[in-house]
């Protein structure tokens, strides 16, 4: 009979202090501290994250043991994000994890973040089965775009990454020049459900491969923007929702055309999305219909598991626990790991 394990996932990649607490593979808590001091400045302060990070991470931890009603005494191992992500960021919470894992003596696991986002799946969920190997695995997130020839847990491939800007980035960066707060991609996703997403066109980039672009769309936006708001010093409040339907139909348009050419190169029929732009809704329509129209498979995460949170964390050191794929003491952060 299989002993009941239970994993301690620590997640400090970028801005959000998070502890999840997992048996076997069914999350028992998943706590998360934001960190609203970034809106102010639009975008991360490293500096700012990592002290905010040696703030939240003992309260945070605390909160997921008591929701989880267990002591730290009956953990099984600790997993923690070793990369990619902001290297001060990274340090607290392999400094903590390490800590915490030699005090009590229980095995230390490391887990890629980019590898997490698409492992989310595998979290016990009654309403969604688990994908079926292989599988195009698709990360959207504000760091990153990448598309991903995934045949295990953990034999990964990327096959397509963005050249420049990542699609979260280019939603964040559209959103200022619009004068939304950080982060502006779910209030774009907001403005857009009311607009016309045919008001504005803007050039699809044309990349050869699975490689994706967003900077030189960002920029026809931009120049967009500038341009009309010479005429109309209004234009962005008269049209703010157009613009928002627009840019977002636009970016996800771009990522859509390169799932669809990898789907047809490596002979794939199962799409995983995962990574905080994954919540977006114009991207759960539209593979919606492709799903109905062509019988794809199609996983999109809960939306608790779309942005940085420790479970998926959590549910790649209880498969790693299981392979005997352990960390050691030594394994330095690293802030562009690869998959």
């Amino acid at each position: 009979m299989k002993k009941t394990t239970y994993i301690l996932g620590i997640e400090s990649s970028c801005d959000d202090t998070a502890a999840a607490i997992l048996k076997d593979n069914v999350v028992l808590s998943n706590c998360i501290a934001n960190q609203k001091i970034h809106q102010s400045y639009g975008g991360v302060v490293p500096e700012l994250a990592s002290r905010a990070h040696q703030v939240n991470i003992v309260p945070v931890l605390q909160e997921a043991l008591s929701i989880a009603n267990i002591d730290k005494k009956e953990l099984s191992a600790i997993a923690y994000t070793r990369g990619p992500g902001l290297l001060g960021s990274l340090l607290v919470g392999s400094a903590f994890a390490k800590s915490l894992a030699l005090s009590l003596e229980i095995p230390l696991i490391e887990v890629n973040h980019m590898q997490a986002h698409l492992l989310c799946h595998f979290i016990k969920n009654e309403d969604q089965s688990t994908p079926e190997f292989p599988f195009l695995g698709v990360t959207l997130s504000g760091g990153h775009t990448q598309l991903v020839l995934v045949k295990s847990h953990f034999e990964m491939k990327e096959i397509g990454k963005t050249r420049d800007d990542a699609i979260g980035e280019a939603f964040d960066k559209c959103g200022k020049i619009m004068g939304l707060n950080y982060p502006a991609g779910p209030e774009i996703d907001r403005l857009a459900k009311e607009g016309n997403h045919e008001a504005f066109d803007f050039p699809i980039p044309k990349v050869d491969g699975l490689d994706v672009s967003y900077s030189g769309l960002k920029t026809a936006f931009i120049n967009l923007v500038n341009r009309k708001s010479v005429k109309n010093p209004n234009f962005i409040n008269d049209n703010l929702k157009d613009l928002s339907a627009s840019i977002q139909k636009t970016l996800v348009t771009v990522i859509i055309n390169k799932i669809i050419i990898a789907k047809e190169k490596y002979d794939l029929n199962r799409v995983v999305i995962g990574g905080g732009v994954a919540a977006n809704s114009e991207i759960r329509k539209v593979l919606g219909e492709k799903a109905k129209i062509h019988q794809w498979e199609v996983f999109l995460p809960p939306f608790q598991y779309t942005t940085d949170n420790a479970a998926m964390i959590g549910i790649v050191g209880y498969h790693k626990l299981l392979n005997k794929q352990l960390g050691t003491m030594n394994q330095s952060v690293s802030a562009r790991l690869s998959l």
